[in-house]
Protein backbone atom coordinates (compact mmCIF):
# COMPACT_ATOMS: atom_id res chain seq x y z
CA UNK A 1 0.00 0.00 0.00
CA UNK A 2 1.54 3.69 -0.81
CA UNK A 3 1.00 6.12 1.84
CA UNK A 4 -0.65 8.61 -1.04
CA UNK A 5 -3.89 6.42 -1.12
CA UNK A 6 -7.11 8.22 -0.03
CA UNK A 7 -10.25 7.35 -0.97
CA UNK A 8 -11.50 10.33 -2.86
CA UNK A 9 -13.65 12.91 -0.44
CA UNK A 10 -16.89 14.46 -1.63
CA UNK A 11 -14.90 17.69 -1.85
CA UNK A 12 -12.71 16.66 -4.50
CA UNK A 13 -15.99 16.02 -6.83
CA UNK A 14 -18.10 19.01 -5.69
CA UNK A 15 -18.37 22.21 -7.38
CA UNK A 16 -15.15 23.94 -5.96
CA UNK A 17 -17.24 26.93 -5.22
CA UNK A 18 -18.80 24.57 -2.23
CA UNK A 19 -17.25 24.07 1.19
CA UNK A 20 -18.31 21.37 2.75
CA UNK A 21 -18.29 21.18 6.72
CA UNK A 22 -18.63 17.69 8.36
CA UNK A 23 -21.30 17.29 10.61
CA UNK A 24 -22.18 14.55 13.49
CA UNK A 25 -24.88 13.31 11.25
CA UNK A 26 -24.39 14.35 7.92
CA UNK A 27 -22.60 16.47 5.43
CA UNK A 28 -23.35 20.93 5.94
CA UNK A 29 -23.14 23.24 3.00
CA UNK A 30 -21.23 26.09 3.72
CA UNK A 31 -21.29 28.30 0.54
CA UNK A 32 -24.03 27.38 -1.17
CA UNK A 33 -26.61 28.53 1.12
CA UNK A 34 -26.02 31.92 2.71
CA UNK A 35 -28.84 34.17 4.24
CA UNK A 36 -27.97 37.14 2.84
CA UNK A 37 -27.10 36.43 -0.95
CA UNK A 38 -23.83 38.03 -2.24
CA UNK A 39 -24.94 41.36 -3.96
CA UNK A 40 -22.05 42.54 -4.61
CA UNK A 41 -22.64 45.62 -2.65
CA UNK A 42 -20.34 46.26 0.63
CA UNK A 43 -23.12 47.28 3.14
CA UNK A 44 -24.97 43.83 2.98
CA UNK A 45 -22.50 42.25 5.04
CA UNK A 46 -20.87 45.31 7.03
CA UNK A 47 -21.47 45.99 11.04
CA UNK A 48 -24.23 47.06 12.32
CA UNK A 49 -24.77 50.90 12.24
CA UNK A 50 -27.42 52.82 14.72
CA UNK A 51 -30.42 54.59 12.85
CA UNK A 52 -29.92 57.31 15.40
CA UNK A 53 -28.41 60.22 13.97
CA UNK A 54 -25.83 61.70 15.56
CA UNK A 55 -25.20 65.91 15.38
CA UNK A 56 -23.70 67.58 13.49
CA UNK A 57 -21.53 69.13 16.06
CA UNK A 58 -20.32 65.59 17.17
CA UNK A 59 -19.85 64.57 13.42
CA UNK A 60 -17.90 67.85 12.54
CA UNK A 61 -14.28 68.13 13.75
CA UNK A 62 -14.74 71.81 15.27
CA UNK A 63 -12.49 73.17 17.43
CA UNK A 64 -14.39 74.53 20.30
CA UNK A 65 -13.69 77.90 19.40
CA UNK A 66 -15.13 77.57 16.04
CA UNK A 67 -18.34 75.56 17.49
CA UNK A 68 -18.96 78.24 20.05
CA UNK A 69 -18.82 81.08 17.55
CA UNK A 70 -21.69 79.29 15.66
CA UNK A 71 -23.62 78.94 18.68
CA UNK A 72 -23.57 82.89 19.37
CA UNK A 73 -24.27 83.30 15.89
CA UNK A 74 -27.22 81.26 16.32
CA UNK A 75 -28.63 82.55 19.55
CA UNK A 76 -28.51 86.18 18.14
CA UNK A 77 -30.73 84.60 15.51
CA UNK A 78 -32.94 83.45 17.63
CA UNK A 79 -33.21 86.62 19.70
CA UNK A 80 -33.97 88.59 16.82
CA UNK A 81 -36.48 86.28 15.90
CA UNK A 82 -37.83 86.68 19.40
CA UNK A 83 -37.70 90.44 19.60
CA UNK A 84 -39.33 90.58 15.78
CA UNK A 85 -42.68 88.18 17.52
CA UNK A 86 -42.67 90.88 20.75
CA UNK A 87 -42.73 93.70 18.45
CA UNK A 88 -45.62 92.12 16.47
CA UNK A 89 -47.62 92.20 20.10
CA UNK A 90 -47.25 88.69 20.57
CA UNK A 91 -46.13 87.66 24.19
CA UNK A 92 -44.40 84.52 25.21
CA UNK A 93 -47.39 82.87 27.11
CA UNK A 94 -49.71 83.13 24.75
CA UNK A 95 -47.23 81.24 22.41
CA UNK A 96 -47.36 78.53 24.73
CA UNK A 97 -50.80 78.23 24.84
CA UNK A 98 -51.33 77.82 21.21
CA UNK A 99 -48.43 75.13 21.29
CA UNK A 100 -50.22 73.58 23.97
CA UNK A 101 -53.54 73.69 21.83
CA UNK A 102 -51.79 72.33 18.85
CA UNK A 103 -50.68 69.38 20.98
CA UNK A 104 -54.09 68.01 21.96
CA UNK A 105 -55.23 69.05 18.63
CA UNK A 106 -53.00 66.18 17.39
CA UNK A 107 -53.72 63.93 20.09
CA UNK A 108 -57.35 63.94 19.39
CA UNK A 109 -56.77 63.92 15.46
CA UNK A 110 -54.34 61.03 16.10
CA UNK A 111 -57.28 58.96 17.97
CA UNK A 112 -59.34 60.27 15.00
CA UNK A 113 -57.19 58.56 12.64
CA UNK A 114 -56.82 55.18 14.41
CA UNK A 115 -60.52 54.99 14.87
CA UNK A 116 -61.33 55.45 11.24
CA UNK A 117 -58.64 52.93 10.41
CA UNK A 118 -60.05 50.06 12.19
CA UNK A 119 -63.69 51.25 11.18
CA UNK A 120 -62.28 50.52 7.84
CA UNK A 121 -60.38 47.73 8.94
CA UNK A 122 -64.05 46.42 10.19
CA UNK A 123 -66.00 47.14 6.67
CA UNK A 124 -63.30 46.05 4.57
CA UNK A 125 -62.95 49.51 2.69
CA UNK A 126 -60.42 51.81 2.37
CA UNK A 127 -59.85 54.95 4.50
CA UNK A 128 -60.00 57.01 1.77
CA UNK A 129 -63.62 55.26 1.33
CA UNK A 130 -64.39 56.20 4.77
CA UNK A 131 -63.57 60.09 4.40
CA UNK A 132 -65.97 60.47 1.36
CA UNK A 133 -68.59 58.42 3.36
CA UNK A 134 -68.63 60.86 6.37
CA UNK A 135 -68.05 63.95 4.13
CA UNK A 136 -64.21 64.58 5.29
CA UNK A 137 -61.38 66.40 3.41
CA UNK A 138 -58.43 64.28 2.74
CA UNK A 139 -55.74 67.34 2.89
CA UNK A 140 -56.18 68.06 6.50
Amino acid sequence: MSLNTRQPLMEDTADATLKITPKRRGVTLLASKRRTPQSGCKKVHSSFKSPVQTSNTAACAMCPEEEIKELQIELAHLESEIAVLQNEGIAEQELEQHIDLLHEYNDIKDIGQTLLGTLASLRGVTTRDLYGHFGMVLED
